[in-house]
């Protein structure tokens, strides 16, 4: 695999381009393209340019519908619903933060939802937003089924990511980001090493047979070694029913395949709870929190969850960013440039 240099404006540009020579709109091109390039700055490269052509390619064939606008809509004072509409996530998500940070606001917890949804890319992008609120942030979403319960065969739950996002509250910046999937590695990252031809490491993947794999195209036809076995399988159940059950959307298991052309929209879910900190009296939090970490922190080669992401995000807006040059190719070719 070769390597290119390029900006992040110059990224974004080609991402855009390609979204609405495939069929989105603009304004859905443009969020889907910042969401390219921010994987990318964050050294997530499993959900940065690769996912581009993919995203093209769902629009083209109607998995997405690239022209979609989420509905939101108010259900009690603090909880609310979005309907994706069948297009992209990251749309609806944007639909569903700014009422949802001031649900929080005003009765101290709130929750949205979402339906009829997709991919929502790295999840701890958009907890993240409502730490920057001042808020702690808490999402799920789910996937199409790829990981059979300990002993199993039959992937009943996706990969199911879930992320906790807690605010400094004396810089209005994040103190705390956790964001992981219920599987040992995300699923992108066994199409990432089918796609450079490479094995994977023991222990991430199970063939069709229950057995272990190296084999990625053995590990797509079977399922995801859960974390932590039946414990990393039951955090994904959690999500399963927070982002799936109490959503309304589609379970792991009726889903479409979120790579590929076939099968209909996946209408997959999200969930996302907002706490206000202020709302629980005077608790100390802010303190709380920084005791907290600096403990971890002081351990020796200990590093804080989310702190890798924001030092490749400083390192990557000053030096720019490399990418694959056979992607990078690949989105020049849709956008027609």
């Amino acid at each position: 695999m070769s390597l290119v240099n390029i900006t992040p404006d110059e990224l974004h540009h080609l991402t855009a381009g390609a979204l609405v020579a495939s069929g989105a709109s603009d304004s859905v091109a443009k969020a889907m393209a910042q969401a390219v390039v921010s994987a990318e700055l964050d050294g997530i490269a499993s959900h940065g340019l690769a996912y581009a052509p993919i995203y093209c390619e769902h629009v083209q064939c109607g998995k997405v519908d690239g022209q979609a606008e989420p509905v939101f809509s108010t259900l009690r004072p603090a909880t609310g619903r979005v309907d994706a509409k069948c297009g992209f996530a990251h749309p609806a998500i944007d639909a569903a933060l700014p009422p949802l940070t001031d649900m929080a606001r005003q009765h101290g917890i709130a929750a949205v939802t979402l339906f009829n949804s997709y991919n929502c890319g790295v999840l701890g992008h958009h907890t993240e937003r409502l730490a920057r609120a001042g808020l702690i942030g808490l999402g799920f979403t789910n996937a199409p089924a790829s990981i059979a319960p300990v002993g199993g065969r039959t992937p009943v739950i996706g990969t199911n990511p879930f992320s906790l996002a807690v605010p400094d509250l004396t810089n209005t910046g994040v103190a705390l980001l956790i964001d992981q999937s219920a599987s040992v590695v995300a699923k992108s990252e066994v199409t990432a090493r089918k796609r450079q031809g490479e094995p994977l490491p023991e222990g991430w993947a199970l063939d069709a047979n229950g057995d272990p794999t190296t084999d990625p195209d053995a590990a797509l036809a079977g399922s995801m070694v859960p974390s932590g076995g039946a414990k990393g399988f039951n955090a994904g159940l959690m999500t399963e029913l927070f982002a799936a059950v109490l959503a309304g959307a589609h379970l792991g298991i009726e889903a479409s395949p979120f790579a590929g052309t076939q099968g209909g929209p996946p209408q997959t879910g999200q969930c996302f709870i907002a706490i206000d900190p202020g709302a629980f009296g005077d608790n100390g939090f802010g303190g709380g929190v920084s005791r907290l970490l600096a403990a971890i922190a002081a351990e020796d080669d200990v590093r804080l969850p989310g702190e890798r992401r924001l030092q490749n995000r400083a390192r990557a807006r000053q030096t720019g960013l490399q990418v694959d040059a056979g992607l990078l190719d690949r989105v020049k070719a849709i956008s027609g440039e």
